[in-house]
Protein backbone atom coordinates (compact mmCIF):
# COMPACT_ATOMS: atom_id res chain seq x y z
CA UNK A 1 0.00 0.00 0.00
CA UNK A 2 1.31 3.41 -0.98
CA UNK A 3 0.35 6.29 1.30
CA UNK A 4 -0.05 9.85 0.15
CA UNK A 5 1.95 11.24 3.06
CA UNK A 6 4.29 9.84 5.71
CA UNK A 7 5.43 11.54 8.88
CA UNK A 8 9.01 10.64 9.81
CA UNK A 9 9.56 10.89 13.56
CA UNK A 10 13.31 11.37 13.90
CA UNK A 11 14.93 10.22 17.16
CA UNK A 12 18.56 9.15 17.58
CA UNK A 13 19.00 8.92 13.81
CA UNK A 14 19.78 12.56 13.09
CA UNK A 15 21.35 12.24 9.64
CA UNK A 16 20.25 12.07 6.04
CA UNK A 17 22.79 9.53 4.77
CA UNK A 18 22.39 5.85 5.63
CA UNK A 19 19.04 6.49 7.25
CA UNK A 20 16.77 3.49 6.67
CA UNK A 21 13.75 5.18 8.22
CA UNK A 22 13.90 8.12 5.82
CA UNK A 23 14.49 5.75 2.91
CA UNK A 24 11.50 3.59 3.83
CA UNK A 25 9.31 6.66 4.17
CA UNK A 26 10.12 7.62 0.57
CA UNK A 27 9.11 4.12 -0.51
CA UNK A 28 5.94 3.94 1.56
CA UNK A 29 4.50 7.32 0.65
CA UNK A 30 4.34 9.85 -2.18
CA UNK A 31 5.73 12.56 0.12
CA UNK A 32 6.92 12.95 3.71
CA UNK A 33 7.23 15.31 6.67
CA UNK A 34 10.43 15.03 8.77
CA UNK A 35 9.70 15.92 12.41
CA UNK A 36 11.72 16.00 15.63
CA UNK A 37 10.02 16.31 19.01
CA UNK A 38 11.98 17.86 21.84
CA UNK A 39 10.69 15.68 24.65
CA UNK A 40 10.24 18.07 27.56
CA UNK A 41 10.88 15.22 30.02
CA UNK A 42 14.46 15.01 28.78
CA UNK A 43 15.15 18.55 29.97
CA UNK A 44 13.62 18.21 33.40
CA UNK A 45 14.63 16.48 36.62
CA UNK A 46 16.36 13.11 36.44
CA UNK A 47 17.15 10.54 39.09
CA UNK A 48 19.01 11.15 42.37
CA UNK A 49 18.51 14.90 42.31
CA UNK A 50 20.22 15.36 38.94
CA UNK A 51 19.01 16.65 35.59
CA UNK A 52 18.31 14.36 32.67
CA UNK A 53 20.27 16.56 30.28
CA UNK A 54 23.05 18.98 31.15
CA UNK A 55 24.01 22.06 29.12
CA UNK A 56 26.74 20.42 27.05
CA UNK A 57 24.41 17.62 25.97
CA UNK A 58 21.67 20.12 25.16
CA UNK A 59 24.03 22.28 23.10
CA UNK A 60 25.31 19.30 21.11
CA UNK A 61 21.74 18.15 20.37
CA UNK A 62 20.64 21.58 19.17
CA UNK A 63 23.67 21.86 16.90
CA UNK A 64 22.89 18.41 15.50
CA UNK A 65 19.30 19.36 14.79
CA UNK A 66 20.32 22.58 13.04
CA UNK A 67 22.74 20.64 10.88
CA UNK A 68 20.04 18.11 10.02
CA UNK A 69 17.74 20.98 9.13
CA UNK A 70 20.36 22.13 6.61
CA UNK A 71 20.73 18.61 5.18
CA UNK A 72 16.98 18.35 4.64
CA UNK A 73 16.79 21.89 3.22
CA UNK A 74 19.45 20.92 0.67
CA UNK A 75 17.02 18.23 -0.52
CA UNK A 76 14.19 20.73 -0.79
CA UNK A 77 12.43 19.99 2.48
CA UNK A 78 12.09 21.33 6.00
CA UNK A 79 12.58 19.79 9.42
CA UNK A 80 9.74 20.66 11.78
CA UNK A 81 10.69 20.83 15.44
CA UNK A 82 7.96 20.52 18.04
CA UNK A 83 7.91 20.37 21.84
CA UNK A 84 6.11 18.02 24.20
CA UNK A 85 5.62 14.29 24.66
CA UNK A 86 6.15 12.46 21.34
CA UNK A 87 3.51 9.81 22.05
CA UNK A 88 0.93 12.60 22.19
CA UNK A 89 2.26 15.24 19.83
CA UNK A 90 3.38 13.05 16.91
CA UNK A 91 0.07 11.20 16.28
CA UNK A 92 -1.88 14.44 16.65
CA UNK A 93 0.42 16.20 14.20
CA UNK A 94 0.17 13.28 11.75
CA UNK A 95 -3.62 13.58 11.84
CA UNK A 96 -3.48 17.33 11.27
CA UNK A 97 -1.08 16.95 8.35
CA UNK A 98 -3.00 14.10 6.76
CA UNK A 99 -0.21 11.53 7.11
CA UNK A 100 -1.33 7.93 6.65
CA UNK A 101 1.75 6.41 8.27
CA UNK A 102 4.32 7.35 10.93
CA UNK A 103 7.85 5.98 10.38
CA UNK A 104 10.46 5.84 13.14
CA UNK A 105 13.61 4.07 14.30
CA UNK A 106 13.42 1.51 17.10
CA UNK A 107 15.05 1.94 20.49
CA UNK A 108 15.56 -0.70 23.19
CA UNK A 109 15.50 0.85 26.66
CA UNK A 110 12.23 0.89 28.68
CA UNK A 111 11.46 4.62 28.62
CA UNK A 112 11.99 4.86 24.87
CA UNK A 113 10.13 1.62 24.12
CA UNK A 114 7.27 2.80 26.32
CA UNK A 115 7.01 5.99 24.28
CA UNK A 116 7.00 3.94 21.06
CA UNK A 117 4.20 1.70 22.30
CA UNK A 118 2.09 4.60 23.52
CA UNK A 119 2.61 6.40 20.21
CA UNK A 120 1.60 3.34 18.21
CA UNK A 121 -1.55 2.94 20.30
CA UNK A 122 -2.50 6.61 19.88
CA UNK A 123 -1.84 6.43 16.13
CA UNK A 124 -3.95 3.28 15.78
CA UNK A 125 -6.84 5.00 17.54
CA UNK A 126 -6.60 7.80 14.97
CA UNK A 127 -6.49 5.35 12.05
CA UNK A 128 -2.82 6.03 11.28
CA UNK A 129 -0.38 3.21 10.53
CA UNK A 130 3.09 2.97 12.08
CA UNK A 131 6.25 1.42 10.68
CA UNK A 132 9.45 1.07 12.73
CA UNK A 133 12.95 0.09 11.64
CA UNK A 134 16.14 -1.15 13.28
CA UNK A 135 19.11 1.19 12.79
CA UNK A 136 21.37 1.73 15.81
CA UNK A 137 23.89 -1.12 15.54
CA UNK A 138 26.69 -2.30 13.30
CA UNK A 139 25.23 -5.81 13.12
CA UNK A 140 21.52 -5.83 12.33
CA UNK A 141 19.38 -7.48 15.00
CA UNK A 142 17.84 -9.80 12.39
CA UNK A 143 21.29 -11.03 11.31
CA UNK A 144 22.54 -12.14 14.75
CA UNK A 145 23.51 -15.83 14.98
CA UNK A 146 21.28 -16.21 18.05
CA UNK A 147 17.98 -14.74 19.24
CA UNK A 148 18.41 -11.75 21.55
CA UNK A 149 16.89 -13.79 24.40
CA UNK A 150 19.88 -16.16 24.09
CA UNK A 151 22.51 -13.47 23.66
CA UNK A 152 25.83 -14.47 25.28
CA UNK A 153 26.51 -12.65 28.54
CA UNK A 154 30.25 -12.45 27.84
CA UNK A 155 31.45 -10.03 25.18
CA UNK A 156 34.19 -12.28 23.75
CA UNK A 157 31.75 -14.99 22.75
CA UNK A 158 29.34 -12.44 21.28
CA UNK A 159 32.14 -10.82 19.26
CA UNK A 160 33.60 -14.06 17.91
CA UNK A 161 30.23 -15.44 16.85
CA UNK A 162 29.24 -12.21 15.13
CA UNK A 163 32.59 -11.74 13.40
CA UNK A 164 32.38 -15.28 12.05
CA UNK A 165 28.74 -15.38 11.00
CA UNK A 166 27.40 -11.84 10.44
CA UNK A 167 27.99 -9.55 7.49
CA UNK A 168 27.70 -5.79 7.99
CA UNK A 169 24.95 -4.54 5.75
CA UNK A 170 25.69 -2.01 3.01
CA UNK A 171 24.79 1.65 3.44
CA UNK A 172 21.27 2.79 2.64
CA UNK A 173 20.90 5.27 -0.20
CA UNK A 174 17.92 7.54 -0.70
CA UNK A 175 17.15 8.12 -4.36
CA UNK A 176 16.60 11.65 -5.61
CA UNK A 177 14.36 13.46 -6.02
CA UNK A 178 12.69 13.29 -2.61
CA UNK A 179 9.18 14.69 -2.35
CA UNK A 180 8.38 16.61 0.82
CA UNK A 181 4.85 17.39 1.84
CA UNK A 182 4.36 21.09 2.65
CA UNK A 183 3.86 22.02 6.28
CA UNK A 184 1.04 24.44 7.10
CA UNK A 185 1.96 28.07 6.65
CA UNK A 186 1.68 28.78 10.37
CA UNK A 187 4.03 25.97 11.37
CA UNK A 188 7.28 27.12 12.95
CA UNK A 189 10.62 25.38 12.93
CA UNK A 190 10.80 26.35 16.60
CA UNK A 191 14.54 25.96 17.12
CA UNK A 192 15.31 27.26 20.61
CA UNK A 193 18.68 28.37 21.87
CA UNK A 194 20.14 27.07 25.13
CA UNK A 195 18.53 29.87 27.11
CA UNK A 196 15.19 28.84 25.64
CA UNK A 197 15.66 25.41 27.21
CA UNK A 198 16.65 26.91 30.54
CA UNK A 199 20.45 26.71 30.25
CA UNK A 200 23.18 29.30 30.37
CA UNK A 201 24.90 30.00 27.04
CA UNK A 202 27.71 27.59 26.13
CA UNK A 203 31.28 28.91 25.97
CA UNK A 204 33.08 26.61 23.57
CA UNK A 205 36.30 28.64 23.65
CA UNK A 206 37.03 27.42 27.19
CA UNK A 207 36.63 23.74 26.25
CA UNK A 208 39.37 21.11 26.18
CA UNK A 209 41.71 19.96 23.47
CA UNK A 210 38.94 19.43 20.94
CA UNK A 211 35.74 21.37 20.34
CA UNK A 212 32.84 19.03 19.61
CA UNK A 213 30.23 20.49 17.30
CA UNK A 214 27.02 18.60 16.67
CA UNK A 215 25.76 17.35 13.34
CA UNK A 216 26.55 15.00 10.47
CA UNK A 217 28.70 17.65 8.78
CA UNK A 218 31.04 17.81 11.78
CA UNK A 219 30.98 13.99 12.00
CA UNK A 220 32.15 13.66 8.40
CA UNK A 221 34.88 16.24 9.04
CA UNK A 222 36.05 14.33 12.12
CA UNK A 223 36.20 11.03 10.25
CA UNK A 224 38.14 12.66 7.42
CA UNK A 225 40.56 14.25 9.89
CA UNK A 226 41.13 11.16 12.01
CA UNK A 227 41.54 8.73 9.12
CA UNK A 228 42.71 10.58 6.06
CA UNK A 229 44.34 13.84 7.16
CA UNK A 230 46.34 12.60 10.16
CA UNK A 231 46.46 8.79 9.74
CA UNK A 232 45.77 8.73 13.48
CA UNK A 233 43.68 5.59 13.01
CA UNK A 234 46.79 3.63 12.08
CA UNK A 235 48.11 4.03 15.64
CA UNK A 236 44.81 3.89 17.52
CA UNK A 237 45.54 0.73 19.49
CA UNK A 238 48.64 2.37 20.96
CA UNK A 239 47.11 5.76 21.69
CA UNK A 240 43.54 4.87 22.74
CA UNK A 241 44.31 5.18 26.47
CA UNK A 242 45.54 8.73 26.03
CA UNK A 243 44.31 11.71 28.01
CA UNK A 244 45.49 14.84 26.20
CA UNK A 245 45.16 16.08 22.64
CA UNK A 246 42.49 15.71 19.99
CA UNK A 247 43.62 12.52 18.27
CA UNK A 248 44.45 9.86 20.88
CA UNK A 249 41.11 8.27 19.96
CA UNK A 250 38.53 8.68 17.23
CA UNK A 251 36.17 10.60 19.56
CA UNK A 252 33.28 9.68 17.29
CA UNK A 253 31.03 8.60 20.15
CA UNK A 254 29.08 11.89 20.46
CA UNK A 255 27.97 11.71 16.84
CA UNK A 256 27.24 7.99 17.09
CA UNK A 257 25.10 8.57 20.18
CA UNK A 258 22.70 10.91 18.35
CA UNK A 259 22.92 9.06 15.07
CA UNK A 260 24.58 11.96 13.25
CA UNK A 261 26.74 9.18 11.85
CA UNK A 262 25.87 5.49 11.79
CA UNK A 263 28.18 2.67 12.94
CA UNK A 264 27.97 1.28 9.41
CA UNK A 265 29.27 4.53 7.94
CA UNK A 266 32.25 4.37 10.30
CA UNK A 267 32.82 0.68 9.54
CA UNK A 268 32.80 1.05 5.76
CA UNK A 269 35.07 4.09 5.94
CA UNK A 270 37.54 2.04 8.00
CA UNK A 271 37.33 -0.71 5.39
CA UNK A 272 38.10 1.82 2.66
CA UNK A 273 41.02 3.09 4.72
CA UNK A 274 42.31 -0.46 5.10
CA UNK A 275 42.19 -0.90 1.31
CA UNK A 276 43.72 2.45 0.38
CA UNK A 277 46.13 3.13 3.28
CA UNK A 278 46.87 0.37 5.77
CA UNK A 279 45.26 -2.51 7.60
CA UNK A 280 46.60 -3.40 11.05
CA UNK A 281 45.61 -4.07 14.66
CA UNK A 282 44.64 -0.43 15.14
CA UNK A 283 42.16 -0.37 12.27
CA UNK A 284 40.63 -3.58 13.59
CA UNK A 285 40.50 -2.19 17.12
CA UNK A 286 38.19 0.65 16.17
CA UNK A 287 35.81 -1.91 14.65
CA UNK A 288 36.25 -3.89 17.87
CA UNK A 289 34.96 -0.85 19.80
CA UNK A 290 31.93 -0.61 17.52
CA UNK A 291 31.17 -4.25 18.35
CA UNK A 292 31.37 -3.41 22.09
CA UNK A 293 28.78 -0.72 21.43
CA UNK A 294 26.56 -3.30 19.73
CA UNK A 295 26.99 -5.70 22.64
CA UNK A 296 25.68 -3.24 25.21
CA UNK A 297 22.77 -2.33 22.93
CA UNK A 298 21.70 -5.96 22.62
CA UNK A 299 22.27 -6.59 26.34
CA UNK A 300 19.87 -3.73 27.05
CA UNK A 301 17.33 -5.21 24.66
CA UNK A 302 17.68 -8.59 26.37
CA UNK A 303 17.50 -7.43 29.98
CA UNK A 304 15.29 -4.35 29.78
CA UNK A 305 14.90 -2.40 33.01
CA UNK A 306 17.36 -4.62 34.90
CA UNK A 307 20.29 -2.60 33.54
CA UNK A 308 19.01 0.39 35.55
CA UNK A 309 18.46 -1.51 38.80
CA UNK A 310 20.86 -1.60 41.74
CA UNK A 311 21.37 -5.39 41.50
CA UNK A 312 22.04 -5.16 37.76
CA UNK A 313 21.73 -8.19 35.53
CA UNK A 314 23.59 -10.35 38.06
CA UNK A 315 20.89 -9.79 40.68
CA UNK A 316 23.58 -8.85 43.18
CA UNK A 317 22.53 -5.76 45.11
CA UNK A 318 25.55 -5.68 47.42
CA UNK A 319 26.15 -2.80 49.80
CA UNK A 320 26.31 0.82 48.67
CA UNK A 321 26.44 4.10 50.54
CA UNK A 322 24.07 6.96 49.85
CA UNK A 323 26.37 9.75 50.99
CA UNK A 324 25.47 12.89 49.07
CA UNK A 325 28.44 14.88 50.38
CA UNK A 326 30.91 12.29 49.09
CA UNK A 327 29.04 12.00 45.82
CA UNK A 328 28.97 15.72 45.10
CA UNK A 329 32.65 16.03 45.99
CA UNK A 330 33.22 13.43 43.27
CA UNK A 331 31.01 15.24 40.74
CA UNK A 332 32.77 18.55 41.42
CA UNK A 333 36.28 17.11 41.04
CA UNK A 334 37.08 17.80 44.68
CA UNK A 335 37.98 14.36 46.05
CA UNK A 336 41.58 15.30 46.83
CA UNK A 337 42.80 12.57 44.44
CA UNK A 338 44.19 14.57 41.50
CA UNK A 339 43.79 11.93 38.78
CA UNK A 340 40.10 11.57 39.64
CA UNK A 341 39.51 15.29 40.01
CA UNK A 342 41.17 16.17 36.71
CA UNK A 343 38.95 13.75 34.81
CA UNK A 344 35.79 15.00 36.50
CA UNK A 345 36.70 18.62 35.81
CA UNK A 346 37.25 17.82 32.14
CA UNK A 347 33.85 16.14 32.03
CA UNK A 348 32.14 19.10 33.68
CA UNK A 349 33.68 21.65 31.36
CA UNK A 350 33.57 19.81 28.03
CA UNK A 351 30.95 17.05 28.33
CA UNK A 352 33.59 14.50 27.36
CA UNK A 353 36.07 12.23 29.09
CA UNK A 354 38.56 9.66 27.81
CA UNK A 355 37.76 5.96 28.01
CA UNK A 356 40.55 5.46 30.53
CA UNK A 357 39.24 8.32 32.66
CA UNK A 358 35.72 6.91 32.69
CA UNK A 359 36.91 3.59 34.02
CA UNK A 360 39.00 5.23 36.73
CA UNK A 361 36.40 7.67 38.05
CA UNK A 362 33.74 4.94 38.02
CA UNK A 363 35.98 2.51 39.89
CA UNK A 364 36.84 5.19 42.43
CA UNK A 365 33.19 6.05 43.07
CA UNK A 366 32.00 2.46 43.51
CA UNK A 367 35.08 0.80 45.02
CA UNK A 368 36.77 3.51 47.06
CA UNK A 369 33.82 5.73 48.01
CA UNK A 370 31.36 2.79 47.88
CA UNK A 371 28.63 5.04 46.47
CA UNK A 372 25.59 3.58 44.69
CA UNK A 373 26.85 3.04 41.14
CA UNK A 374 23.57 4.28 39.68
CA UNK A 375 24.32 7.76 41.02
CA UNK A 376 27.45 7.83 38.89
CA UNK A 377 25.62 6.51 35.84
CA UNK A 378 22.95 9.18 36.25
CA UNK A 379 25.59 11.91 36.54
CA UNK A 380 27.20 10.69 33.33
CA UNK A 381 23.74 10.79 31.73
CA UNK A 382 23.46 14.43 32.70
CA UNK A 383 26.94 15.45 31.59
CA UNK A 384 28.15 13.37 28.63
CA UNK A 385 27.62 14.67 25.11
CA UNK A 386 28.01 11.07 23.95
CA UNK A 387 25.45 9.71 26.42
CA UNK A 388 23.94 6.49 25.18
CA UNK A 389 21.81 4.66 27.77
CA UNK A 390 22.94 1.20 26.70
CA UNK A 391 26.69 1.85 26.70
CA UNK A 392 26.57 4.13 29.73
CA UNK A 393 24.59 1.88 32.06
CA UNK A 394 26.21 -1.25 30.64
CA UNK A 395 29.67 0.06 31.40
CA UNK A 396 28.70 1.23 34.89
CA UNK A 397 27.25 -2.20 35.67
CA UNK A 398 30.48 -3.70 34.38
CA UNK A 399 32.63 -1.62 36.74
CA UNK A 400 30.25 -2.14 39.67
CA UNK A 401 30.43 -5.92 39.33
CA UNK A 402 26.73 -6.35 38.56
CA UNK A 403 27.01 -6.57 34.77
CA UNK A 404 28.81 -8.52 32.07
CA UNK A 405 32.33 -8.51 33.46
CA UNK A 406 33.50 -12.14 33.87
CA UNK A 407 35.80 -10.84 36.63
CA UNK A 408 34.27 -9.85 39.95
CA UNK A 409 37.09 -7.58 41.16
CA UNK A 410 37.45 -4.85 38.54
CA UNK A 411 39.41 -2.47 40.78
CA UNK A 412 41.88 0.20 39.67
CA UNK A 413 44.86 1.37 41.69
CA UNK A 414 44.59 5.07 40.90
CA UNK A 415 48.23 5.96 41.51
CA UNK A 416 49.45 2.99 39.49
CA UNK A 417 47.18 4.10 36.67
CA UNK A 418 48.54 7.63 37.00
CA UNK A 419 52.11 6.35 36.82
CA UNK A 420 51.28 4.46 33.64
CA UNK A 421 49.17 7.01 31.78
CA UNK A 422 50.28 10.43 33.12
CA UNK A 423 53.75 9.94 34.61
CA UNK A 424 54.78 13.59 34.23
CA UNK A 425 51.51 14.99 35.53
CA UNK A 426 50.73 16.83 32.29
CA UNK A 427 47.06 15.96 32.49
CA UNK A 428 46.86 17.17 36.08
CA UNK A 429 48.55 20.44 35.12
CA UNK A 430 45.98 20.94 32.35
CA UNK A 431 42.88 20.47 34.49
CA UNK A 432 43.98 21.31 38.05
CA UNK A 433 45.88 24.58 37.73
CA UNK A 434 46.32 24.84 41.51
CA UNK A 435 48.65 21.81 41.29
CA UNK A 436 50.47 22.91 38.12
CA UNK A 437 53.15 24.63 40.22
CA UNK A 438 54.30 21.17 41.37
CA UNK A 439 56.52 19.18 39.05
CA UNK A 440 56.20 15.76 37.47
CA UNK A 441 54.50 12.98 39.37
CA UNK A 442 54.32 15.16 42.49
CA UNK A 443 51.16 16.60 40.95
CA UNK A 444 49.44 13.25 41.54
CA UNK A 445 50.49 12.92 45.18
CA UNK A 446 50.35 16.30 46.94
CA UNK A 447 49.13 14.44 50.05
CA UNK A 448 52.44 12.51 50.13
CA UNK A 449 54.67 15.56 49.85
CA UNK A 450 56.56 17.00 52.76
CA UNK A 451 55.44 20.23 54.37
CA UNK A 452 58.63 21.87 53.08
CA UNK A 453 57.79 21.06 49.44
CA UNK A 454 54.21 22.22 49.87
CA UNK A 455 55.33 25.45 51.53
CA UNK A 456 57.95 26.07 48.85
CA UNK A 457 55.24 25.80 46.19
CA UNK A 458 52.79 27.88 48.24
CA UNK A 459 50.30 25.04 48.33
CA UNK A 460 48.16 24.41 51.38
CA UNK A 461 46.12 21.22 51.36
CA UNK A 462 42.60 21.77 52.57
CA UNK A 463 42.68 25.35 51.33
CA UNK A 464 44.23 25.51 47.87
CA UNK A 465 43.36 21.91 47.07
CA UNK A 466 41.15 19.45 49.01
CA UNK A 467 42.44 16.89 51.43
CA UNK A 468 41.89 13.36 50.04
CA UNK A 469 38.54 11.75 50.83
CA UNK A 470 40.20 8.32 51.09
CA UNK A 471 43.59 7.12 52.20
CA UNK A 472 45.98 6.38 49.39
CA UNK A 473 48.28 4.33 51.59
CA UNK A 474 47.24 1.08 49.95
CA UNK A 475 47.95 2.39 46.45
CA UNK A 476 51.52 1.29 45.86
CA UNK A 477 53.34 2.60 42.82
Amino acid sequence: MKYERALVWLRNDLRWEDNLTLKKATELAESMFPVYCLDTRQFGPGDFGLKKTGPNRARFLLETLRDLQQQIAAKGGKLLLIHGHPEKEIPGLAKTLGAGVICFSQEVTPEEVGVEQALEKAAWQLGIATESFWQPTLFHVDDLPFPVTQLPEVFTRFRKECEKLVQVRPLETISDPVHFAPFPENSSEGFPDLEGLGYAPAVLESAGDMIFRGGATAARERIHHYLWETDALADYKNTRNGLLGPDYSSKLSPWLALGAVSPRQVYWEIKRYETERTKNQSTYWLIFELIWRDFFRFIAKKHGSRIFQLAGIRNNAGYWKEDRDLFFSWTAGETGIPFIDANMRELNETGFMSNRGRQLVASFLVNDLEIDWRWGAAYFEQQLIDYDPCSNWGNWMYIAGVGNDPRSDRYFNILLQAKKYDPQGDYIGRWIPELAKLSGFDRHVPFHLSSEILKKNRLKLGTDYPMPLVSAENWSV
